[in-house]
Parts: C-alpha cells; structure tokens; sequence
C-alpha cells in the first residue's frame, strides 16, 4: 500500500463528511454515489455501510475494485483509496459499532428513518493517494493522551482497595482527560446486568442502577467486548442512552420499586463505551460521555481502551488475598437508641428494604441478610470475604465472583441511605458491620 497509512488519516473516519465511492458493473459501466460511513477497521482495511441493495451494492457483488473519495473534515484534504471488497458482517463487533456510529450520524442529519444498517461491506485498502490541493494546516499533534494514561496507569498500581482504583480512574480521567461525564459498572455473570459501582459528575450517583447486557450503548459494548463510540446525540431507540428494562421482579408489589435511577445524561451528544476485561473475561464496562458533538475522538478512545486495560487488572489483582482464618463472633451491646428499622427480605430475587425504601437486591441484598442474621442472633460484627465466600446459601460462583465489587455497591447504598446501617472496612479481606439501631429482620414474600 502505498502513500499515507491508514491511521494517519483516521479524522477522516469519524463520520463528520460523507464519503463519495465509485464502482463499476461487470461491462466497466461507472457508478458514483454518497456513502454514509467509511469505517476504520484496522491499518490494511475499512468497511463500508450496507444501507440499501442499490447500484453501488449491485456492482460491487459483480466488480470487487472500487475508488473511495474522503475529505478530513479538519484540512479539507481529499484522499483517494482504492479498495476490494472482501466480505460482509452482519453481526459482532465491527457491525455493532457501525450501528452505533451511523445511529449518531443519521439523527445528526435528520435521517433517522432512513439509515438502517443491513452489514458492514468489508475491504482491503490496496493504495491510499493523497489528492493535490491546497489543504488547510493540520492541528498540532495532542501529547497529553499518552502521558494520561501512564499517569493513570501508576495511580492505578498504588490502590490498595477496588474502591480507590475507582475512584483513581474517575478522578483521572477528569483532571488528565478533561472527562467530566463518567462511570463503572461490574458484570453480574449469573444474571447479565451490569451494575453501577461508581460515578462521577453527575446529580445522583445512581450506584446500584442495572443495564442488560446488549442494551443502550453500554450493553452492546459489554455484549460485543468491543468499543462503542457515537459522536453526535441520537434519537435511535437502541443507541439513545443506557435504557433500563423492567426488572420483571416475580413479586409484583416490589417490581416497580427496585429500579435505582440511571445517573446518565438526558442528552448526551458524544458516548464512549468500553469494556473491561481481563484474561478474555468481561469483567465491565468504563463509559463516559460528553453534551457536546464530536468530544470524543479515536486518540481517546484508544486511551480508555488502554485504562480499562489497567483497571481490569487492578480488580482481578484487589480480588486477591485474604485472611484465610473466620474472625471469631464478636458481640456488640444490645442498641436500645431509636425506633427498629424494619428491614423486609424477598427470597424470589434477594430485594431488600429498609423502613419501606428499596436499598438493594441480588447478591448483594444476600450479603446484606446475612450479616444482619447473624448480628441480630449473635451480636456478631466482624466479617470477611473469605466466610463469604465459603457460604452456599450465597450462591456465589465459582470463578470470578465479584465480590469486592458487590460489597462496595453494599457499602455505597448503605451510606445513601443513612447512617443508621453502613459497611466500614477494617483489613484486606475484612469489614464491620455498624448498627445504630435495633434491627427487626422480616423474610416477606
């Protein structure tokens, strides 16, 4: 291939100016026509969107050599690529994140009915030719994305606990980055939701509020364990927003009232989705966004690519040691301060409330029994993962449990909701249970 590579040009992918592609019918008969997207693949190939079953779809199934004509949207400099077609994907990864892409570009244009994705046209890049003209000056080079991420990545390998990696990585990503907008989720392998662990510039923190895997922005990045980025706001159903599907609780007084607030933007016009995994294993979800068009670029989406890279490390790492030993029961003085909290339990899906408030469900709503189980029978306030863990009626798996992750979701709802119960660590692997008021423990259901 010769002429500029490929990822030197990658502004002109974003979207910003549609591109012109010529084909030609098996008797060299030309056709030129507007594609929405020409999409970055990697540095020897791109993919083209397949909308409509037209002329240029009809030559291309007939001629596989085709000319593409794209401008940067930032020098106004053309660039000729001659391509051949090799496949079409109609589903994974790099359709998924065309979907996404073309979801923010057609509501941009006011196309939102009109753009629909049938699969992304798949072609090695043979010649990328620059077009002589008079282009604008390039803009300076950014340095900072870089020096970000290794700074990010030091922070990281300093945190002694999941919630300071958190809170590194939020906090991070606002002062290196300029990302105001951010948040963590943690995946729930028994019931495929991701969970809100930690967020960051927002009214509400909305720590413990699910998404399914597959849905919103977020979801398909889980699903597909691929990279998600729209640069414009959109109106289309799927790419939105992070969207919240009923819970479908099987006790129906409880169904409506176990949804925690999404803290998301009501409109967001940039999203950046990427998952978090490690040893192939999705562990997550980092996601930001931005009210402003076009905030996010590829340079940044390599740089959260490569943080979340750090930070699945950092939890695999923090889910380590822990005291192999059960601390003893240890009895606290009866609390006769205050009315009883009454705290209701509902098996079917572990929801728990506290004086008729939805605190929290799943296996995090267990951990949360348990401990007051044994408090109110035995007074007992010291705890560790380890018990935890070698407890069946949890129902934890087996491999990748989360547990670090759910005990923090734990203590940050505790602190939400008032003083009266909270989570206080006390060692690695190791936590206390406050109460500050009697405790009257109800299984309903």
């Amino acid at each position: 291939m010769t002429g500029p590579a490929l990822g030197e040009i990658r502004a002109c992918f974003e979207g910003a100016v549609p591109a012109v592609v010529a084909t030609c019918d098996a008797a060299g008969m030309p056709n030129v026509a507007y594609i929405s997207q020409v999409y970055y693949v990697d540095e020897r190939h791109v993919a083209l969107s397949f909308q409509f079953f037209n002329k240029t779809r009809q030559n291309i199934l007939a001629n596989p050599h085709a000319t593409a004509l794209l401008l940067h949207p930032v020098t106004a400099q053309f660039y000729r690529l001659r391509i051949r077609y090799l496949r079409t994907e109609t589903g994974g990864p790099l359709f998924e994140g065309m979907k996404a892409q073309l979801a923010g570009i057609a509501s941009h244009a006011g196309m939102q009915g009109v753009f629909r994705l049938l699969g992304s046209d798949v072609y090695e890049v043979e010649e990328v030719e620059a077009v002589p003209g008079h282009p604008l000056p390039a803009p300076p080079a950014r340095s900072v994305t870089l020096g970000a991420v290794r700074r990010i990545s030091e922070r990281l390998a300093r945190c002694a606990a999941l919630d300071e990696a958190l809170a590194a990585v939020l906090s991070s990503l606002a002062e290196l980055l300029g990302v105001r907008h951010a948040m963590v989720l943690m995946l729930d392998p028994a019931t495929q939701r991701l969970y809100t662990v930690a967020s960051a510039g927002y009214a509400t923190s909305g720590v413990g509020s699910e998404i399914a895997v597959g849905e919103g922005v977020i979801g398909v990045a889980a699903r597909e364990r691929s990279p998600v980025r729209i640069g414009y706001m959109t109106s289309a159903s799927l790419y939105s927003h992070a969207q919240r599907s009923s819970l479908r609780a099987q006790v129906p007084d409880v169904e409506c009232l176990t949804e925690i607030p999404y803290p998301g933007l009501s409109e967001p016009h940039s999203q950046l989705a990427v998952p978090v995994v490690w040893a192939r294993r999705l562990l997550g979800v980092l996601f930001v966004e931005s009210p402003d068009d076009l905030r996010f670029s590829y340079e940044d989406e390599d740089a959260l690519v490569a943080i979340a890279g750090h930070l699945g490390a950092a939890i695999e790492l923090l889910q380590g040691e822990e005291p192999a030993e059960t601390p003893a029961p240890v009895a606290q003085p009866n609390v006769t301060r205050g009315a009883p909290l009454a705290v209701r339990h509902f098996p079917s899906n572990d929801s728990v409330f506290v004086n008729d408030r939805y605190l929290i469900k799943g296996v995090a709503g267990a951990i949360l029994c348990k401990l007051l189980r044994e408090h109110v029978a035995q007074g007992r306030t010291e705890f560790s993962n380890r018990e935890l863990r070698l407890d069946p009626a949890l129902r934890l798996p087996d491999f990748s449990d989360n547990l670090e992750a759910r005990l923090l979701l734990l203590q940050r709802r505790l602190a939400e909701h008032g003083p009266d119960l909270r989570i206080e660590k006390t060692g690695r692997g190791r936590f206390r249970l406050v109460v500050q008021r009697p405790v009257e423990l109800v299984t309903a259901g």
